[in-house]
């Protein structure tokens, strides 16, 4: 019976850590969501090591809870290889953004949540499937008369952009080539400090090899905006994902020390974010926390602040 307990562990754990371990080989699209959950995974991996060694003493859980650790260790400096240094905080923030991806069938949350855009107080608005909002436009347009999407610039009423100050040359484009229209850019000026802002939303990663065909679009697309850059929205997975390194890495994007798990809704701080904020010098995060109400959402929104790097 022992035997047989310690099989499974060693067969159950030795499946995960292969799984996320392909990473290092090829980047496989099919494992793309396990990727995103290699620190999870990592830990589960390594507990059940423990278990399998506490059944029967034998080096082979050794051996898996020792790649389990490292594995875990390196979803760790992954993560943090982008996080930009602390910024001081008498430093004036520069404006507040907020992103959401609210849910296209979200419909019976729409006045809540254009309540809580109003108050929120930010400065610019993302808000992605933005259908449950369409109705609430016109109240939503007094306290944010600038905005692109639902009708401007694009027919359907997917991605939306509001903004207190007027979006100088907004337009929308693709990303990939699956969906239409998931792209907003624009530029907002801050007291003389002009600011791009890119909003997207990305498809599923294990979409046959979409996604990083949307991740190479952005990529291409980026060094053609000099100056402070946002990068915001739904990219549907986290920055462990090999696409997403490659993203952060070679455009310069920073974020904060510690990104708020934005899925699955359920797991609540123990999810995974993949919805991001990103920003480009001499632009600076200065804090991003997630909207405690999900609203009826499967993601949960976030807010940030920016400030500029002297």
């Amino acid at each position: 019976m022992r035997d047989t307990i310690f099989c499974v562990f060693s067969v159950l754990t030795t499946l995960v850590l292969a799984i996320i371990s392909l990473r290092y080989v090829k980047d496989f699209y099919l494992l793309s969501f396990f990727y995103s959950f290699q620190l999870h995974l990592a830990l589960a991996a390594a507990v059940a090591s423990v278990a399998a060694f506490l059944v029967k003493r034998h080096w082979y859980a050794l051996l898996t809870l020792g790649v389990s650790v490292m594995l875990a260790v390196h979803g760790v400096v992954m993560a943090r290889e982008f996080v930009e240094p602390a910024i001081d905080e008498r430093r004036p923030v520069l404006f507040r953004l907020m992103s959401f991806n609210i849910e296209n069938d979200n419909f019976a949350n729409g006045r809540d949540i254009a309540d809580m855009v109003i108050a929120s107080g930010a400065d610019v608005v993302n808000i992605l499937e933005a259908e449950p909002l369409l109705s609430e436009l016109p109240r939503l347009l007094q306290t944010y008369p600038y905005y692109v999407g639902c009708g401007i610039g694009m027919e359907q009423c997917d991605t939306l952009v509001l903004s207190k100050r007027p979006l100088i040359e907004p337009h929308i484009r693709n990303l990939g080539l699956l969906w239409r229209n998931r792209l907003t850019i624009s530029t907002i000026d801050f007291d003389g400090r002009k600011v791009n802002f890119l909003a997207a939303h990305l498809t599923k990663p294990y979409y046959d090899e979409f996604h990083g065909l949307e991740i190479e679009d952005l990529a291409e697309l980026i060094p053609s905006l000099p100056g402070p850059l946002v990068l915001a929205g739904d990219f549907n997975t986290s920055i462990l994902a090999p696409d997403m390194q490659y993203l952060m890495r070679s455009r310069g994007l920073g974020t904060v020390s510690l990104e708020p798990a934005t899925w699955p809704i359920i797991a609540g701080p123990f999810g995974i974010a993949i919805d991001h904020v990103f920003s480009k010098a001499p632009l600076r995060l200065k804090s991003v926390r997630r909207i405690p109400n999900s609203f009826g959402s499967n993601h949960f929104g976030l807010m940030a602040d920016f400030a500029i790097d002297p």
